[in-house]
C-alpha cells in the first residue's frame, strides 16, 4: 500500500460544487466516495495473531500465547466483525479470508462462529470464496476437514520452501515432506481451490537451484501458485544475521534472474500470471486478493487488522483507511468495552484514493480498464491523465506500459519493472488531481464517533 504523511487536516467540499485549481479538478465528494457500486459490499479479513514461534525472516504483527484464550478471541472476533459489518452497512460480503499469524491454530469452532457473524448481518452466498491460511504441520493438516465442515472452502498453504535445511534456518516449523503430505491432503478436500506460497532469494539460494525446486512443487500442487521474494525486514532474526555477515542474501540480479526463472517455468506448466506474485490455472484466482487490487471496500477484523470501507452506519461519506490495535491483549480489552479495537481511522483524500486505486491496480496483468477507473474518477479518465505525460510516453514507447482502448497495463517485461514504473504513474496522478486535506482520529477521538451498533 502506498505509505504517505497524512495531514490531520480537513478540507469538506459542498455537495454539488466542483473547484477548479490551476487547471486541475477537484470533485464532488458525493460523486465518487459513496457510490451504491463501492459501498454496497465488501470483503472481510480477519486477522489470528498467534504463533508457536516466530519465524526469522517474519516482521508480521504476531505474537506468542502465554495461554489458551480461544474463547475470548471468538467472542471478540465476533463482536468486533458485528460491530464493523453494521458500521460499514454493506449488505453482501464477497470473500472472508482467515490470516494470521498462524489461523490453523484457531479451533475450528471459532471458524464457523465468525462465519455465522458474518452471515447474520450480510449476505454471504455459499458460492463466496472463504480462504484459511495453513502452516503445514501433522496439527494444521489433521484440522483440514474440520475446517471444511466449520465452512471453509480454500486453503493458502505456507510452504515457502522443500529444502528442508532452508526451512530449518527460516524458523519453519514444518518439514518438505509435511507440506507434500498437506497439499495432497488439501487437494483431496477442495480440489482446485489449494493456493501454495513459495519463497524465492533465499540465502545461499541460486536460480538453478530455485527452477528445480519449483518445478518440483509444481509436480504437486494444486492451481494456485504466490511467489514471495524474501526481503530483509528492521528488528527480525534474519536481519541481524546479515548484519553480521552470518548469513548472505543473494543479490539484485540474482533475485530478479529468479523471477524470470519462475514466471517462465509456471507458464510452462499451464499456471497465467494474474497479478505480480500470483499465478493460476483453470481460472482458480484468489477473489478476496483481487477485491484488494480492483480498489473494493474490504473490512478488517482482529489484532492489527486493515481495512478500507465507507462508515455509512455513522453518516460517512468519504472511505476511511483504518487500523485495529496491534497487541491482542488490549484489543481484546478494547473489544469487550466499545465493540471493535479500531486504533486509527484516516479519511482518503480523493487523491489518496486514486493513488491506492493505481498502485494495486498496476499489480494486475490486466492492469486497470477505463470503465473501472471512471467508477473513482469520473471527471479525468485514464488517458487524460497520462496519456500527455512525456515520462509516459517513453514507458509507451519503450513496450513496458500499455495505455489503449481497453485501459492502462504493464507488459510483460514491464511488469517485472513495476517498482521503477509506479512512481512515475504516481507522480502524474498527483500533478493532475489536487489533493484535498483527510482527517485523522485517534483512538479517543474516534471512542466519541463510534459506538457499539445497538
Amino acid at each position: 500500500m502506498i505509505k504517505r504523511t497524512f495531514v490531520a487536516a480537513s478540507r469538506v467540499l459542498s455537495p454539488g460544487v466542483r473547484r477548479y485549481c490551476g487547471g486541475e479538478v477537484t470533485e464532488d465528494v458525493s460523486e465518487w466516495a459513496a457510490s451504491p457500486h463501492l459501498t454496497k459490499q465488501a470483503s472481510v479479513y480477519v486477522h489470528w495473531p498467534y504463533c508457536l514461534r516466530r519465524c526469522s525472516y517474519c516482521n508480521f504483527n504476531k505474537y506468542i500465547p502465554k495461554e489458551n484464550n480461544d474463547h475470548i478471541m471468538t467472542k471478540c472476533l465476533q463482536r468486533e466483525t458485528e460491530t464493523m459489518l453494521q458500521l460499514s452497512q454493506v449488505s453482501r460480503v464477497s470473500s472472508v479470508f482467515f490470516g494470521g499469524g498462524t489461523p490453523s491454530l484457531a479451533h475450528p469452532s471459532t471458524i464457523a462462529a465468525v462465519l455465522e457473524t458474518v452471515s447474520k448481518l450480510a449476505s454471504l452466498s455459499d458460492e463466496a470464496e472463504v480462504t484459511l491460511e495453513v502452516n503445514p504441520t501433522p496439527m494444521g493438516m489433521s484440522r483440514l476437514e474440520d475446517y471444511l465442515h466449520a465452512g471453509v472452502n480454500r486453503f493458502s498453504i505456507g510452504v515457502q520452501s522443500l529444502q528442508d535445511e532452508d526451512l530449518k534456518s527460516l524458523g519453519r516449523d514444518h518439514s518438505s515432506s509435511q507440506a507434500l503430505q498437506t497439499i495432497e491432503e488439501a487437494r483431496r478436500l477442495c480440489p482446485g481451490r489449494v493456493s501454495v506460497d513459495v519463497m524465492f532469494g533465499r540465502p545461499k539460494q541460486t536460480a538453478g537451484s530455485w527452477v528445480h525446486e519449483l518445478s518440483e512443487l509444481l509436480r504437486v500442487c494444486d492451481d494456485h501458485v504466490s511467489l514471495y521474494q524474501l526481503t530483509l525486514e528492521r528488528g527480525t532474526q534474519l536481519f541481524k544475521q546479515v548484519q553480521c555477515k552470518q548469513v548472505t542474501m543473494p543479490d539484485e540480479e540474482v533475485t530478479a534472474e529468479m523471477y524470470r526463472c519462475a514466471r517462465k517455468t509456471l507458464h510452462q506448466h499451464g499456471f497465467m500470471q494474474y497479478e505480480v506474485s500470483n499465478f493460476a490455472r483453470h481460472n482458480s484466482m484468489s477473489h478476496h486478493n483481487l477485491g484488494y487490487w480492483k480498489g473494493e471496500q474490504y473490512i478488517g477484523v482482529g489484532p492489527g487488522a486493515h481495512g478500507r470501507f465507507v462508515p455509512l452506519g455513522e453518516g460517512g461519506v468519504v472511505r476511511e483507511a483504518r487500523t485495529q490495535t496491534l497487541e491482542p491483549d488490549v484489543w481484546i480489552r478494547e473489544v469487550q468495552q466499545r465493540g471493535h479495537g479500531t486504533r486509527r481511522r484516516i479519511q482518503l483524500s480523493h487523491l489518496e484514493l486514486l493513488e491506492e486505486v493505481l498502485a494495486m491496480g498496476m499489480r494486475m496483468t490486466k492492469g486497470i480498464n477505463h470503465e473501472h477507473w471512471d467508477l473513482f474518477s469520473p471527471q479525468l479518465g485514464l488517458c487524460e491523465i497520462f496519456g500527455p505525460s512525456m515520462d509516459v510516453k517513453e514507458l509507451l514507447q519503450n513496450k513496458q506500459l500499455i495505455l489503449d482502448d481497453r485501459g492502462l497495463r504493464c507488459s510483460w517485461t514491464g511488469l517485472a519493472l513495476l517498482d521503477s514504473i509506479l512512481p512515475i504513474l504516481l507522480l502524474e496522478l498527483e500533478r493532475n488531481i489536487s489533493p484535498v486535506g483527510n482527517l485523522s482520529l485517534s483512538a479517543d477521538e474516534q471512542t466519541k464517533k463510534i459506538s457499539q451498533p445497538r
